[in-house]
């Protein structure tokens, strides 16, 4: 029961990881219908932002995530101004090799700036634990699925109270509509695009705070948060969080019990679980577990 419950706070922290990058493609899926494949390279570039912040410019750890969210925000609705918004009115297939193409452009620059080195990034816990009972807890996955739960519940109340937030929501469900009401879908576009970037780069920052370091591969986490997106559907926030988390339990309850129950099957079963889990609820619901189902008239 201990090596379980050691494996299930285990899947908590990576699905708490995993669902703010998952509710970065939400966002941008919600208001464009486009699915960001830069997403993976966002979230590396503000894992290196807050390294230099933190560890070059040696500001406070709090500061340094703050900083490197605000820049990578910048970032995002940068590429929408100068870039997207140009893609108005194409095909939603042109704009997603657009997305790739920016994947593409972030990868070799990031390593040109910051090199192919494993880094560690200064921060306040390092390998710190607090232990209960049998169970031993990392205060960095403490603080990871905390900081998850304070972004997951401003999330929820911008959308829910803020003018932008239902700004947003109604661009998202009727475009024309909202525009008939002043509402400037550019900004929403924009908008959007800064808070999938700033929540990647939270990811990111989360992730290379750990004992594992940073290097340019880190990227590759989103790869591991799109199944949690499909799982939870494509259009729901909460679903996003919801398959975040379910996607993290099974790949980290994977890997805990592959001597056991999956030796047969050779090493790094876990990597593969997220898509099998993901074709199986595909096959239930098409449309995710929370997800909105499409309806159409004949």
């Amino acid at each position: 029961m201990t090596a379980f419950l050691q494996n299930c706070f285990a899947g908590l922290a990576l699905g708490s990881t995993y669902a703010l990058v998952a509710l970065g493609f939400v966002v941008i899926f919600k208001s464009t219908g486009v699915i960001n494949f830069a997403q993976g390279g966002l979230l590396a570039l503000g894992a290196y932002l807050g390294y230099t912040f933190s560890n070059n410019l040696l500001v406070g750890f709090g500061v340094a995530i703050l900083m490197a969210c605000l820049a990578a925000a910048v970032v995002g609705a940068g590429f929408e101004r100068l870039v997207l918004r140009r893609m108005v009115g194409q095909p939603p297939f042109a704009v997603i090799m657009i997305t790739i193409g920016l994947l593409f452009v972030l990868e070799p620059l990031i390593t040109a700036v910051w090199g192919f080195d494993n880094k560690q990034v200064r921060n306040p816990w390092n390998i710190h634990t607090v232990q209960v009972g049998d169970l031993v807890f990392g205060v960095r996955d403490l603080w990871t699925i905390g900081l998850t739960a304070l972004v997951v519940v401003g999330f929820f109340a911008f959308f829910r109270y803020s003018p932008l937030g239902l700004a947003m929501r109604v661009t998202a469900f009727d475009p024309e509509a909202a525009l008939a009401q002043g509402i400037s879908a550019r900004r929403v576009y924009a908008v959007s695009w800064a808070i999938a970037a700033a929540l990647a780069a939270l990811a990111g920052i989360a992730m290379a705070a750990g004992p594992g370091g940073l290097s340019p591969s880190i990227g590759f986490i989103a790869l591991a948060a799109f199944p949690a997106m499909i799982v939870g559907g494509m259009d729901s926030p909460a679903g996003a969080v919801l398959g975040g988390l379910i996607i993290g339990l099974a790949e980290a309850l994977t890997r805990g019990y592959q001597d056991q129950l999956f030796s047969w099957a050779g090493d790094n079963v876990s990597v593969i679980v997220p898509y099998l889990l993901m074709i199986v609820i595909l096959l239930i619901r098409p449309y995710g577990l929370l997800g909105t189902k499409d309806v159409r008239r004949v």
